[in-house]
C-alpha cells in the first residue's frame, strides 16, 4: 500500500514538473515575441522618422541653396548696379608714370605731385611772367590730349562780349522772368545760360576770331614735343549753337597747355608767351623768354578778375581757398567728353610779386570734377607757400638784348 502511494506521489511530482517547465518555455517564447515585435515596430518608427528627417533636411538645404542663391543674385545685381558708369577711364592712376624731369623745378614737381595724389589726371605749373613751364605731372595726358573745355570756355565768352561791348562787369543779363546777372556773380558760379547769351549775341564768327586770338586750335608751346593743337572748328557745326560752345565748350578741344597759356595771358594783362619746357638743366640755364604776340585785352582783364576771384571765394573753386593773404584767381570746368568725365580748373595767384599758373585737368568718373581740380590746384599753391617758395624771386630778367627786340623775343 506504501509502494503504491510512492508510485502515485512520484508520479503526481514528475507531472507538475513537465507542466512547470511547459509553462515556462511558453512564457519565455511570449517575451521574445513581445520583443520581436517592439523591436520590428521601433524600427520601422526609427526608419520612418529618419526618413522624415533626411526630406526636413533636405527641404531646409534646399531653401537655404536657393534663398542663397537669390541673395548672390540680388548682391551680385545690387554691386553691379553700384559700380556702373558710363565713362570707361579710371578715376584713379599714377599719373607720373613715363615723365622726363631733368629740367623740370623738382620743388614744384613735388608740391604738384602730393596734391594730385592717387587721382588719374596732369597737372601744368608755369611762370606766366616767362612762359617756362616749371613741371608737367603726367607729360602724356598733358602733351596729347584735347578734351573739351567745359566752363573753361566761359574765359573767352567773357574777354570777348566786354571786348564787344556787349557787357561789362555790372551789365545784368536777364536769364529768365526772375532771375539776372552780372559778370562777377556768372563767373563765379560758372552760370551756363549768361554765357549762351553772350555767345548767341556775338556770332560764331566773334567767337573764333577770339578763341584763336587767345590761342584755341593752334600750339601753346614752342618746340615741345608732342603737344596737340587742339580743336577750334573753322565752321559754325550744323548741330551745335553758338550759345552752346560759348557755355559747355561744345565741339571744341582743349589742352592743358592752351589753358595754361590762356591764364597766364589773362595774368599778363595781355602778353602771351610761348610756352617752353626746358628738358635738361642746360636747357634751363639758357632759358629765354619768347612773346607769342601782344593781346588787346587791357580793358578786359581788371573786368574779368573779380569774378575769377569770386569763383575761389564764393562760386564753384572754393575748394581752391587756402588763405586770404594769397588770393586765387581761377575757373572751373565740369562735363562729359565722349567716354570720358571730365574736371578742370585754370588758375593763377601773385605772392610778393611772383606769378604763378597752375592747370589741372582730371579725366575718370563721378569722382572728378571742376570743385576737385580746384582743391588740387589750391594744394599746390599751399604746399609751396609752406615751403616759403613764394618767398624767393622766381622771376627770369631777360636780357638788354632781349629787351630791345633784337633777339629772343618772337612776336
Amino acid at each position: 500500500m506504501k509502494r503504491i502511494l510512492l508510485a502515485i506521489l512520484c508520479l503526481a511530482w514528475v507531472a507538475a514538473s513537465i507542466a512547470w517547465a511547459a509553462q515556462s518555455k511558453k512564457s519565455s517564447a511570449r517575451k521574445t515575441a513581445s520583443k520581436t515585435v517592439a523591436s520590428g515596430a521601433k524600427a520601422a518608427k526609427a526608419k520612418k522618422s529618419g526618413t522624415a528627417k533626411a526630406r526636413t533636411r533636405s527641404a531646409v538645404a534646399s531653401k537655404k541653396t536657393t534663398a542663397k542663391k537669390r541673395v548672390v543674385r540680388s548682391t551680385r545685381y545690387r554691386k553691379a548696379r553700384r559700380v556702373y558708369s558710363p565713362w570707361d577711364t579710371p578715376n584713379f592712376a599714377d599719373s607720373t608714370y613715363g615723365d622726363v624731369i631733368d629740367g623740370e623745378d623738382l620743388t614744384v614737381r613735388r608740391a604738384a605731385v602730393a596734391a594730385l595724389g592717387p587721382f588719374n589726371g596732369t597737372v601744368v605749373v608755369a611762370n606766366p611772367s616767362t612762359g617756362r613751364i616749371l613741371t608737367i605731372v603726367n607729360q602724356k595726358l598733358a602733351l596729347t590730349g584735347a578734351y573739351q573745355p567745359c566752363s573753361t570756355i566761359k574765359l573767352v565768352a567773357g574777354i570777348a562780349g566786354i571786348n564787344e561791348g556787349i557787357i561789362d562787369r555790372d551789365t545784368k543779363l536777364r536769364l529768365s522772368r526772375h532771375q539776372s546777372m552780372n559778370l562777377t556773380w556768372a563767373l563765379a558760379k560758372s552760370n551756363n545760360p549768361y554765357f549762351a547769351n553772350i555767345g548767341e549775341k556775338l556770332g560764331f564768327d566773334k567767337v573764333y576770331h577770339y578763341a584763336r586770338l587767345l590761342g584755341l586750335g593752334e600750339k601753346s608751346g614752342l618746340n615741345i614735343t608732342g603737344e596737340s593743337a587742339g580743336l577750334f572748328p573753322d565752321e559754325k557745326p550744323k548741330t551745335v549753337s553758338v550759345g552752346l560752345m560759348t557755355s559747355f565748350g561744345e565741339a571744341i578741344g582743349l589742352t592743358p597747355l592752351q589753358l595754361t597759356s590762356l591764364m597766364g595771358t589773362i595774368a599778363n594783362g595781355g602778353t602771351m608767351y610761348w610756352l617752353q619746357y626746358p628738358k635738361s638743366q642746360e636747357e634751363v640755364v639758357g632759358f629765354m623768354p619768347k612773346i607769342k604776340r601782344e593781346l588787346d585785352i587791357q580793358a578786359a582783364v581788371p573786368e574779368m578778375k573779380p569774378g575769377m576771384m569770386g569763383a575761389v571765394d564764393f562760386g564753384t573753386a572754393r575748394r581752391a581757398a587756402y588763405s586770404s593773404e594769397e588770393p586765387i584767381l581761377g575757373k572751373t570746368g565740369t562735363c562729359t567728353d565722349a567716354r570720358t568725365h571730365l574736371g578742370w580748373f585754370g588758375s593763377f595767384n601773385e605772392v610778393n610779386g611772383t606769378k604763378l599758373v597752375v592747370t589741372v585737368l582730371l579725366t575718370g568718373g563721378n569722382a572728378v570734377n571742376g570743385p576737385v581740380a580746384s582743391g588740387i590746384a589750391g594744394q599746390v599753391y599751399k604746399n609751396l607757400s609752406e615751403q616759403q617758395w613764394f618767398a624767393k624771386s622766381q622771376q627770369l630778367t631777360p636780357s638788354a638784348e632781349a629787351l630791345a627786340g633784337t633777339s629772343g623775343y618772337y612776336r
